[in-house]
């Protein structure tokens, strides 16, 4: 078992003023895996310190050099790339050859799309961009907010510390990290490589600590200019409130409840690519299309195509290679889902693949029956409420203005699907569903565009130009010279 209890404070591991032990749980033996420290109060001040006294000299650094210093943290990446997977999967639950092709690489994926786009910022321009630049005229200079607090989460760990960690160093501001206490060993990587490819001390920082901890104390405190989260729609708001007096900047990403129109035109792979993309990462996924809205005339033969797919994907323990899926993170994550199964059925709801209990052949293991139900109704719990786990809804529909009504009645607003082979539709659905993404017949939205939703879903434009400009905020100046 892994013992890591230190702090990454200003360039070096240091010891936790009150060390309170916190085990990590590896979620396919239900064994401890690590054992590392929660932060306190005085924890949290010395990193915000640290990344204080850092912040003059780090903003003042040249953007180029910057960029050099970033990239070399993808070539300690490189050299460790087994053994940040590994950890990965243990501590979270995600198969090793996921962890190897998917979770794991999202750090170089947005790496490069940031450094991409950090070349075309134009730091400071004129107000008027037609007027000639000989003489002096009002301008607009782009600069660093500040010391940012990171707050993270267990289901894509390395995602969300590269939508965050690199965009924010890139823009010239110092941070402080706190990931989620049930996935911190990816984290802890992160940071050597931040330290071996020569980032200045102070500029990156990490210390491990709960939400009401470390996370309520980062939100609050003075010196930390912004925060970036993603999480719960719940703890969205709970950040919110506690960040409100300090006025500080705050952008959240938070859950989803994303609706998958799928209509007699779409292409003969849509069902089972939607299945298997709800199912993926064992459905721990905001962005997860777990409503699945069917236009009636295939309705029946979709339902049974689903149910095929879904008891067509096996489970097993996240060190195996293989294709299967994992456990979900824990047992209150594992309880939650099952309360959930348990409601559909309750409800009424056809439960057609899948169900409550551990998948056959375990006895051990927080593991989840890849689950659907048909014959869903709006309105219905499993409808409404984010599950976070491997279930899909199937809903029937009429009309696309009723799919439309069903798929926008929803408090939140991550990512909406479509599957049809018209493209005039799939154009006017993309404008007329309320989210902040829309994909459409499986293709991917490319390299340097943005994650981020509307409504409960919080406002974060993570990714590409939008994540970098998170971090900047514009200063307006009466008259720049720019001939000098």
């Amino acid at each position: 078992m892994l013992t890591k209890r230190d702090f990454y404070i200003n360039g070096r591991w240091v010891a936790p003023a009150k060390p309170r032990d916190c085990q990590v749980i590896n979620p396919s033996t239900e064994e401890p895996c690590a054992v590392i420290s929660l932060g306190d109060q005085a924890d949290t001040d010395a990193a915000v310190a640290a990344a204080k006294a850092a912040f003059p000299a780090w903003a003042a650094t040249p953007p180029a050099e910057r960029a050099r210093l970033v990239r070399g943290i993808l070539v300690q990446y490189e050299k460790r790339l087994q053994e940040f997977a590994e950890a990965i999967s243990m501590e979270m639950g995600a198969p090793i050859d996921f962890a190897l092709s998917d979770q794991a690489p999202c750090l170089p994926w947005h790496t490069g799309n940031f450094l991409k786009a950090f070349e075309h910022i134009e730091w400071i321009r004129p107000l008027d961009p037609s007027l000639p630049r000989d003489r002096p005229q009002p301008a607009v200079a782009l600069e660093p907010i500040g010391v940012v607090g990171l707050i993270t989460p267990w289901n894509w760990p390395v995602n969300q510390i590269a939508l965050k960690a690199i965009p924010a160093m890139l823009a010239g501001c110092t941070c402080v990290l706190k990931p989620s206490e049930e996935s911190p060993l990816n984290a802890m990587l992160f940071a050597e490589f931040c330290h071996d490819a020569g980032i200045p001390p102070g500029v990156f920082n990490l210390v491990n600590g709960d939400g009401p901890g470390v996370g309520t104390q980062l939100s609050t405190h003075p010196d930390v200019e912004m925060i970036s989260f993603t999480g719960s729609t719940r703890a969205g708001r709970a950040i919110s409130k506690a960040a409100a007096d300090t006025l500080k900047r705050v952008t959240l990403e938070l859950g989803g409840k994303g609706a998958n129109l799928l209509f007699a035109d779409a292409d003969d792979k849509a069902v089972e690519r939607s299945v298997r993309r709800m199912m993926e990462n064992t459905g721990q996924s905001c962005n997860a299309p777990s409503r699945l809205l069917v236009e009636r005339s295939v309705y029946d033969q979709t339902v049974a195509k689903a149910a095929e797919v879904a008891n067509s994907i096996k489970v097993g323990p996240a060190h195996e290679s293989g294709p299967h899926i994992g456990p979900v993170v824990n047992k209150r994550q594992w309880d939650q889902i099952q309360g959930y199964i348990e409601k559909g059925i309750e409800e009424g709801a056809r439960l057609v693949a899948g169900g409550p209990g551990l998948p056959d052949g375990f006895n051990r293991g927080f593991y989840v029956k890849p689950t659907i139900f048909a014959d869903v109704k709006p309105g219905m719990t499993i409808e409404r409420e984010e599950i976070f786990g491997p279930v899909l809804s199937i809903i029937p529909f009429e009309t696309e203005s009723e799919a439309v009504q069903i798929a926008n009645d929803t408090p939140y607003g991550l990512t909406n699907y479509v599957q049809s082979g018209d493209p005039a539709r799939t154009n006017r659905l993309a404008r007329q569903l309320r989210s902040g993404m829309v994909e459409t017949n499986g293709k991917s939205r490319g390299a340097g565009s943005f994650f981020g939703g509307v409504k409960q879903s919080g406002r974060a434009r993570e990714g590409g130009i939008w994540g970098l400009e998170e971090f900047l905020e514009p200063k307006g100046i009466s008259g720049y010279d720019f001939t000098l």
